[in-house]
């Protein structure tokens, strides 16, 4: 007994049928759209939260950041709104485009190819925004 197609798709698929059903407005629902709603953090509050306070002599934000982007690629690169939002907050903290597309680089001999390369799609979105944001 062999079914050809993937069961995450087709609960997938259901469950965007039950929120169709719902409210008729979901059916343009994209994770992308929804990514809109969660904020950059500014650059003080993430040392807050994620450098100073936590140890002050220790890394800042940026490096965590960029550890959590290799992180990030290393899984599999299989959280797309994750990755997004890291390179928005990495941007944010200070970062290079050249510190993030080697983060991710560095990663691809303990992630492999397609990992790294959905991770650069990935990045290279955010920046591609940004850049447009910025003109």
């Amino acid at each position: 007994m062999t079914d050809a197609k993937n069961p995450f798709e087709a609960m997938f698929a259901q469950y965007q049928e039950m929120a169709k059903a719902m409210n008729p407005a979901l059916e343009s629902f994209t994770p992308k759209g929804f990514e809109a709603l969660w904020p950059t953090m500014p650059k003080d509050v993430m040392e807050m939260f994620f450098g100073n306070t936590i140890n002050k002599d220790g890394l800042d934000a940026k490096t965590r950041l960029l550890l959590t982007l290799g992180a990030l690629t290393v899984l599999g690169a299989q959280a797309d709104a994750q990755i997004r939002l890291t390179v928005r907050h990495l941007l944010e903290a200070g970062a290079t485009k050249q510190e993030i597309v080697e983060t991710i680089g560095q990663m691809s001999m303990f992630a492999g190819i397609p990992a790294s390369t959905r991770a650069m799609e990935l990045a290279q979105d955010v920046l591609a925004d940004k850049e447009g944001s910025d003109t």
